[in-house]
């Protein structure tokens, strides 16, 4: 008996394309009984958005087999058989390991994606044409428990100050979740590991200006009812949900980008797959001229060499990173030996 099938006709850059979506009644969103088609149809008509903030960089997709309650894994490197006009390119892991991973460069291939069952799109900071060197600083607002998103809103208009003050234009999205994604363009002139410095730097100064809402705590035991600035998410090969991306969550949310005027009367709920497409018809996409003026990081850079200075040195890395230079021990503060008393 054949496999159910359907194929989509997306135009493109070089004219139409006919992509095939295997299975497209699979219900991939129970609780909203959204589809594979209907996934591949919303990326069909967001395309030209989500390739404006996610196209022409590496990007991990994370493919869902069934729907978003079952299994789950992430693919980097472009599958055997891939069309042509999906492209890759080679990338540096902190293992100091080589891959290549997949890049997004039509609407056809973003379309091909979901057809592999992606749902989730987790695009780099860098470029096709410099990978080592990202273009944006991007910045986590993450609500811990007894916070909202109600909660990540004023920590990201006080976060958009300061970024102001070091010399940067902010940009804002929700995170399709509780948090929200601060981003500012910059120039690809520093690697991972300064830019990682540089938001460490904003995540201090907007601790200090808001130390009972806001923290940079990394273990989980010191944060409290505070919103955590993810500053590991600045890290070679963390990436974050991209602009438009739907998230693997019952009612299909989308993580949205937002004019700042909009950020204290919206709720994220409201930005999904079914609702984000007329948005953009009638309201038109906030990040259109992301990216026109990038910045430069110096400032950020002299503040956290200032509180190195004040005593202020490394933040713990990820779990599987290698051992990091002037990184402190890996082991959470109710675990770490104590001296024996004299």
């Amino acid at each position: 008996m054949p496999r159910e099938a359907t194929t989509l006709t997306v135009p493109g850059p070089a004219g139409d394309r006919e992509v095939r979506i295997s299975s497209p009644g699979r219900v991939v969103f129970p609780a909203v009984g959204l589809t594979k088609l209907d996934l591949a149809r919303y990326v069909m008509e967001v395309s030209g958005a989500f390739l404006a903030a996610n196209g022409d960089r590496p990007v991990s997709l994370q493919r869902f087999p069934g729907d978003i309650d079952g299994e789950m894994f992430f693919s980097k490197n472009p599958p055997r058989g891939a069309p042509d006009y999906v492209q890759a390119v080679t990338v540096v892991y902190p293992s100091a390991r080589s891959h290549p991973q997949v890049v997004l460069t039509e609407p056809a291939a973003v379309v091909w994606a979901v057809q592999m069952n992606t749902v989730v799109f987790h695009p780099w900071p860098s470029r096709t044409a410099n990978t080592d060197n990202p273009d944006q600083l991007r910045i986590d607002l993450d609500p811990q428990p007894g916070t909202g998103f109600d909660d990540a809103v004023p920590a990201a208009l006080e976060l958009r100050n300061v970024l102001a003050e070091a010399g940067l234009q902010a940009w804002i999205k929700t995170s399709g979740n509780r948090g929200l994604h601060v981003f500012a363009p910059i120039e690809p002139r520093w690697e991972f590991l300064d830019v990682r410095h540089a938001v460490i730097a904003a995540a201090r100064e907007l601790e200090r200006r808001m130390p009972g809402r806001v923290t940079t705590a990394w273990w989980k035991e010191e944060r409290g009812e505070r919103v955590f600035v993810d500053f590991n998410q600045a890290n070679r090969d963390r990436t974050m949900a991209g602009a438009y991306s739907p998230r693997a969550l019952p009612h299909a949310p989308v993580s949205c980008p937002l004019a700042w005027e909009e950020l204290e009367h919206v709720q994220p709920a409201q930005f999904t797959v079914l609702t984000v497409p007329d948005r953009l018809r009638t309201v038109g996409d906030p990040w259109a001229e992301f990216g026109r003026s990038p910045g430069r990081i110096d400032t950020l850079l002299q503040w956290w060499e200032r509180d190195l200075a004040d005593g202020l040195g490394e933040e713990p890395f990820p779990p599987d990173y290698p051992k990091m230079p002037g990184e402190p021990p890996r082991v959470q503060p109710s675990r770490a030996r104590r001296p024996d008393p004299a």
